[in-house]
């Protein structure tokens, strides 16, 4: 029999005593003490203690002591007032003292606990995820998750934005990562693509007078993965007619202004700090810097320039930097041991070492300390703001690899002093990007996308300093992490022709992959611009998690792969036949 539930578990409190109420969901604890039997009954919203004593009908009593961990059951009775309270949880001034009972279904002995302290292996959780999900946390972060979406859908209705959904079968493009490929049964040997973003049919939509366009959008992406990256993940994306940079970053901060007031009850301050590209990678080696610590990167070219020191000065030769940070403290913190253990880290951004120069009462250590006295040394670390008790990191090297390198140790240092605090949020925007950047071989691509608008002053540099040439587009920073990007679009079919030829692309290939998009722009679009946030990463950051796989009900694993159905899996032979399609 299905009991019809009038109250939540966890909702229960000392004003509901003498209340009769009716409970339903999993047992977390079950103790039988013969003639007494204790439940602790939890659902989604926590846990209340259930009571079974020799008051309640006999075939009840006997039901309750065969109750074992996450049976699914229902409860009736009356709520009481708790002679032993416990403290610890919400509901802990009262009980149920139970009258009727039902179960719903049995359990076997699950194989993981129901518990967030549970310690368990990410791959058993993935292959349990109906019971993982069962857990307060993973609850709490569904909970979170579903008001964030709420929020989102909300504000932007009451700032004019329609939501219209975008297709997910679509015509491969080329936008950077691989896509996911559709074969068509009805036209065999073509295709179609999973969308990586609504690039393209957002843009149509504002040639088609939308005016304001949201999507709570599915994406998909075939490439390698990470803690904050998915195959499949979900964008905010929106898209603004007659709109330009200050307009879209106007309607975002008011978004990001109640997001954080009705999820988290902070009130931020904005308008949010703007910095350029180029002040954000000269402060900090990144285009997504942390704010939250006070540790910039100090440029020594003109310092080192003179030195006896090779590395240094056949780095300057070459075109190079020599940059590093000073780092408040440091100098009784890293040990050699752990400075070698971050050299060897700072490698993987393609910088050949790390050095170092600490200043203690001892006086001067350093790795180059048989190339500078003691003064030059001392010298070098009052230059970077420091003085006694710090420590300075430097690389030598190309640009981006001094960037890059420090980009990452700042952070790295930051967290072995406790200077991230996850209860300080730091919005930050970053604009004026480069347009265009190189890839490994040496070719010219587009930093954002192709659809990107470069500052219209500016293209005098498509003939003679294209790399210097910046664009309409910007970044909404969170602590060190890039919750969303966009961009003012090309809407004038010439200006967009152009910057598919300067990116290599045929009028052809053009044709082929765009010419859908070209064609709607002959027909008067509207200049306009737009964004797509991360939603996972938001509800993430918001959330102090370090994962995206801990906010998405279910998450693929670090190789793509679904443990709970074993998604990929072969195709039946005859599916495959029908397609057109062998497997090599």
């Amino acid at each position: 029999m299905l009991f019809k539930r009038t109250h939540m578990c966890g909702d229960l409190r000392i004003s509901d005593v003498d209340k009769e109420v009716v409970l339903n969901g999993w047992v977390a604890k079950a103790r039988s003490l013969g003639g007494l039997v204790f439940v602790d009954l939890r659902d989604k919203s926590g846990i209340t203690q259930i009571t079974f004593n020799e008051d309640a009908p006999a075939d009840v009593l006997e039901k309750a002591k065969s109750l074992r961990s996450e049976f699914c059951i229902g409860v009736k009775g009356v709520v009481k007032e708790r002679s032993s309270k416990n403290s610890n949880i919400p509901t802990g001034d009262i009980e149920v003292f139970a009258n009727d009972l039902t179960i719903y279904s049995s359990a076997d002995t699950p194989p993981i606990y129901i518990k967030d302290d549970d310690n368990v292996d990410e791959a058993l959780r993935l292959k349990y995820r109906y019971l993982d999900l069962r857990k307060p946390k993973m609850q709490r972060n569904l909970e979170i998750r579903h008001k964030i979406v709420k929020t989102t859908r909300d504000y932007f209705d009451e700032n004019g934005f329609m939501e219209v959904e975008t297709p997910i079968l679509i015509k491969p493009t080329p936008e950077g990562a691989r896509d996911y490929i559709v074969p068509s049964r009805v036209h065999n040997g073509e295709f179609y693509a999973l969308p990586q973003s609504p690039q393209m049919f957002k843009q149509i939509l504002m040639v088609s007078g939308a005016d304001r366009y949201m999507q709570i959008a599915k994406c998909f992406r075939d490439e390698d993965l990470r803690a904050d990256r998915q195959p499949e993940f979900t964008q905010i994306d929106l898209e603004m007619s007659f709109a330009g940079v200050d307009d879209v970053i106007e309607v975002q901060e008011g978004f990001i202004k109640r997001v954080m007031n009705d999820v988290k009850g902070i009130d931020v301050t904005t308008p949010f700090p703007r910095l350029s590209y180029d002040e954000a990678m000269e402060r900090y080696g990144s285009d997504k810097p942390d704010t939250r610590f006070d540790i910039e990167l100090i440029k020594l070219n003109d310092f080192f320039k003179d030195c006896s020191f090779e590395v240094f000065t056949n780095a300057l030769k070459e075109g190079g930097d020599v940059r590093g940070i000073c780092v408040p403290g440091g100098a009784s913190e890293f040990s050699r041991k752990k400075i070698d253990k971050i050299t060897e880290e700072v490698k993987h951004y393609g910088a050949k070492g790390l050095i170092y120069v600490k200043y203690d009462d001892n006086g001067i250590s350093s790795s180059i300390g048989k190339f500078f006295s003691e003064d030059e040394l001392i010298s070098l670390v009052e230059h970077c703001g420091g003085g006694k008790g710090d420590i300075v990191f430097i690389v030598s090297g190309p640009s981006k690899v001094t960037y890059d390198s420090l980009g990452f140790l700042r952070r790295r240092v930051a967290s072995e002093l406790g200077l991230l605090d996850d209860n300080q949020y730091n919005f930050l925007w970053v604009v004026d990007f480069p347009m265009f950047e190189e890839d490994e071989d040496g070719r010219i691509k587009a930093m954002h996308h192709p659809f990107t608008q470069p500052k219209l002053d500016q293209l005098d540099k498509l003939d003679n300093d294209i790399l210097g040439l910046k664009a309409n587009a910007y970044d909404i920073v969170l602590n060190g992490v890039e919750l969303g990007g966009g961009s003012v679009r090309i809407h004038d079919q010439e200006l967009q022709k152009k910057m598919f030829k300067v990116l290599g692309l045929s009028d052809e290939e053009c044709q082929e992959k765009f010419g859908f998009l070209i064609e709607a722009f002959k027909y008067g679009a509207p200049p306009h611009a737009g964004l797509a946030y991360g939603l996972d990463r938001l509800v993430m950051l918001l959330l102090g998690e370090k994962s995206i796989r801990e906010v998405i009900a279910f998450p693929k694993n670090a190789a793509a792969e679904c443990p709970l159905c074993e998604a990929p899996a072969p195709a039946d032979a005859e599916a495959l036949d029908e397609l057109g399609i062998a497997v090599k």
